[in-house]
């Protein structure tokens, strides 16, 4: 997969997309928790920026756990008040998710230490690979899928 990042527009707010990020968690374009009108994988483009609303393109942007997609407004006279930058705010309580098939999804402020005693910080969402193929353990980096994970 090609890694550099991609952005995508509908005048008001544009969309990045970093495909390094990107775990694939499928939580954009599932229809019980994304946007799949927006979000769809098998097209191309695979953003249709016309497909919702800026105000659902932007809760559904807020979801990604990886910050994988984030966007910003084009311009001042775009943003409305309701709608918040993607500068996230940290999740207050911790929630664990399990996603089927894939990986397990930890929301909420962690501290993460390495076998080498090295600390990391996460404060929004974080993906820990289930499937034990990822080259990027602990962390998820899509590699369930190719694998055929199930459970």
């Amino acid at each position: 997969m090609d890694d550099e990042e991609r952005t995508y527009t509908n005048g008001e707010i544009t969309v990045i997309w970093q495909p390094k990020e990107c775990n694939h968690s499928r939580i954009c374009f599932e229809k019980a928790t994304g946007l799949p009108e927006v979000f769809d994988p098998k097209a191309r483009p695979w953003i249709n920026m016309n497909g919702a609303t800026t105000a659902k393109i932007i809760a559904q942007v807020n979801k990604c756990p990886t910050n994988a997609l984030s966007y910003f407004f084009n311009s001042e006279d775009d943003r409305d008040d309701t709608m918040k930058e993607t500068d996230r705010e940290p999740v207050k309580e911790t929630i664990v998710q399990v996603m089927r098939n894939g990986p397990l999804i930890i929301y909420g402020n962690i501290k993460i230490k390495d076998a080498d005693g090295i600390e990391t910080r996460k404060t929004t969402g974080t993906a820990f690979c289930r499937c034990g193929s990822s080259k990027t353990n602990p962390y998820c980096d899509g590699t369930h899928y190719e694998v055929g994970f199930k459970e």
